[in-house]
């Protein structure tokens, strides 16, 4: 029987077969030596079967990484021709996530991609997955395990997320992981460059650890998806724009003959201005032009020129409509433009007889309306170099100094008669409404600088309020200072804030004064109507117009303190009217109640009369004052005008 030590050629059998089984693809379970073969090997040399063993499984090891790798790889390339050939984005990302899905097993793979507008990652594309929640899913930057690889741009994994801390954990995403039964995920980022475009994900039902190997193969598949995703978006992106150039080009194809109609007319009606045709020329043109009959207003809707059709006053609110939508538009069978210069509006101009404009000739039209806006523009430069003669008479006339022969000799020329009562205005220009249009550049609104669009166009405004009346109009000391013919100061100033008002697109204050007559009066008036103006807008009534007397006892107080007897009238004359024409006592009774703290009861007692007579008497006064005469701010003129009063009647 042979002894041990006595027989190497085992030992070189068994690395002869460790080499077979290496070359057959043998399993690792098979590079075992058999039973029995080692019993007559020595130490040293069952030591080297043992090394020669151990060495063979890791060249085993290597050559099955090596296989494998080349199978990834060989499933990239087929990937990234799949890929290549497909044009269609949605195409090119649900062959991503089944690719992914092949080559991983994984029971889920999706992808998500970024919204840069929302700031979040969001579901685009799944397969293997079972829940509508988790297929609708969005993720907020770093939220998650696909929020924080989107947001850090690196890889992530998890052999369970549920449980792992590392991520931000939130209910919507917790809930859609846990309807869909997912455990181990792992989270790859879709790169083009530095930008992070999406995620790729890969998932199991079952808790596991990813191995690094398949993570590298993920982040090998996202980095030729991603490419693919852009090639497919830049594809679409290409297709939209030829389809937009094309649609363009029929557009300006369709367009252009209509353009150089527009614009050959539009050079008519420009030089037709410039050698010095009037509106009735304008309008005559257009009508030529459009076919139609043509009617021109300006602001305050006075006709200035008519051509082919009948007289008839502009549609107030086609014209409004115009204004704020900056076209032409249709108004019972008629167009109209309005004509603007900026947001102000210096008439309008009516088509008859066109109940249809396509769309070259309403631009025709509306260039018509530019032309007619430059025509009215220089209209009101001759007529500003009018009012400049006209504001330096008025100068003259507020400070009181000049000759008053001169100065009357002066006004009558310009067509006003110092002579008849006059009302003398203060304007002043508030920050418009924050709906209201603007004017661009040096002259529009801002933080500091309240109703610096209105304020250059209010002289202007007032100027042509002056000519219509035959007034005068200018700036007087840094005032907007307007004089026109009129008894009734109060009532004008609440008329020309309201028409100031629309003219402007902004609010105007107006304080009046008046009437006065005679060259010594206006510079007197004209103090007045500061003051007044000045407590309008203390007393919080910016934009709206009024008088002194308007103002109550605060009027009496900053007006003429002697017309105590005026301000008793105005407050409580109903009640002392109806006393002097019925005998009754209503005046007593208004200042029993009063002193009574406004109780029934007690002004019952003082007056020694029945309740319901104390109750009629008031409703009498109600109805004679008005419903607010127990607000507190009329209650305190009353009782002043009672004070007043009876002081006068002591003496």
């Amino acid at each position: 029987m042979p002894t041990p030590g006595n027989h190497p050629d085992t030992a070189l059998r068994h690395v002869l077969d460790l080499l077979n089984l290496l070359a057959e693809g043998a399993p690792a379970e098979s590079f075992t030596l058999p039973a029995g073969r080692g019993a007559d090997l020595s130490e040293a040399e069952a030591e080297a079967v043992a090394d020669a063993t151990r060495t063979a499984l890791r060249i085993r090891r290597t050559l099955s990484q090596h296989r494998r790798r080349e199978a990834e790889l060989a499933a990239l390339f087929d990937t990234a021709g799949d890929l290549a050939g497909l044009r269609d984005l949605d195409a090119v990302l649900k062959a991503i996530v089944h690719r992914a899905k092949l080559l991983l097993g994984t029971d889920v793979t999706y992808l998500s991609l970024n919204d840069d507008e929302a700031g979040d990652t969001y579901m685009r594309v799944t397969d293997g997955s079972v829940s509508a929640a988790f297929q609708q899913v969005r993720l907020g930057m770093g939220e998650g395990l696909g929020g924080l690889v989107a947001e850090t741009a690196r890889p992530y994994t998890t052999g369970d997320y549920r449980d792992d801390p590392r991520f931000r954990h939130t209910a919507t995403i917790d809930h859609a992981v846990a309807e869909e039964g997912l455990r181990a995920i792992l989270g790859v980022p879709l790169r083009l460059g530095a930008q992070v475009i999406g995620v790729l994900f890969a998932a199991d039902r079952t808790a596991r650890a990813f191995t690094p190997d398949e993570v590298a193969l993920l982040s090998s598949l996202a980095d030729h998806a991603a490419i693919a995703i852009d090639g497919a978006r830049l594809l679409d992106e290409t297709r939209t724009a030829l389809v937009d150039l094309n649609a363009a080009s029929r557009t300006i194809e369709a367009h252009s003959e209509a353009i150089r109609r527009a614009e050959d007319a539009h050079d008519r009606l420009t030089d037709l201005v410039l050698r010095g045709g009037d509106v009735t020329d304008v309008a005559t043109a257009i009508g030529a032009l459009l076919r139609g009959g043509t009617l021109i207003h300006d602001a305050d809707g006075i006709e200035l020129a008519r051509a082919g059709t009948d007289p008839q006053p502009p549609p107030a609110q086609a014209v409004a409509a115009s204004r704020a939508d900056g076209r032409a538009v249709p108004a019972g069978g008629t167009w109209v433009c309005a004509v603007l210069a900026g947001p102000e509006l210096l008439g309008s101009i009516a088509l008859s007889g066109r109940a249809g404009l396509d769309d070259a000739d309403r631009r025709l039209f509306e260039r018509a309306g530019v032309v007619t806006a430059l025509l009215l523009l220089l209209r009101r430069s001759v007529a500003e170099a009018e009012d400049r003669v006209r504001g330096e008479l008025l100068g003259d006339l507020l400070g009181g100094a000049a000759d008053p022969a001169a100065l009357a000799t002066r006004a009558r020329r310009l067509g006003v008669n110092l002579n008849h009562p006059h009302a003398v205005f203060v304007l002043h220009p508030e920050p418009p409404h924050p709906e209201a249009p603007q004017l661009p550049g040096p002259l529009a609104s801002g933080p500091g600088r309240p109703g610096t669009a209105s304020r250059p166009r209010l002289p202007a405004a007032a100027a042509r309020i002056a000519h219509a009346r035959k007034g005068l109009a200018g700036v007087h000391h840094g005032d907007v200072v307007l004089i026109c013919p009129s008894e009734t100061p109060s009532a004008c100033a609440a008329g020309l804030a309201n028409e100031l008002g629309q003219a402007l697109a902004a609010p105007v204050t107006v304080g009046a004064a008046g009437p006065a007559t005679g060259h010594a009066a206006f510079a007197a008036a004209y103090a007045e109507a500061r003051r007044c103006r000045t407590a309008l807008r203390a007393l919080g009534r910016s934009g709206t117009g009024a008088a002194l007397r308007d103002l109550g006892f605060l009027g009496v107080l900053l007006g003429d303190p002697t017309d105590l007897g005026g301000y008793v009238h105005r407050t409580l004359g109903p009640l002392l009217e109806y006393d002097a024409q019925r005998g009754t006592d209503l005046v007593r009774t208004l200042t029993v109640y009063f002193e009574a703290g406004m109780n029934q009861s007690r002004a019952r007692d003082a007056l020694h009369v029945h309740i319901n007579t104390v109750v009629q008497r008031l409703d009498r006064i109600g109805r004679l004052l008005g419903a607010d005469w127990q607000r507190p701010e009329r209650s305190l003129e009353l009782q002043l005008a009672l004070r007043v009063h009876q002081v006068h009647a002591a003496d």
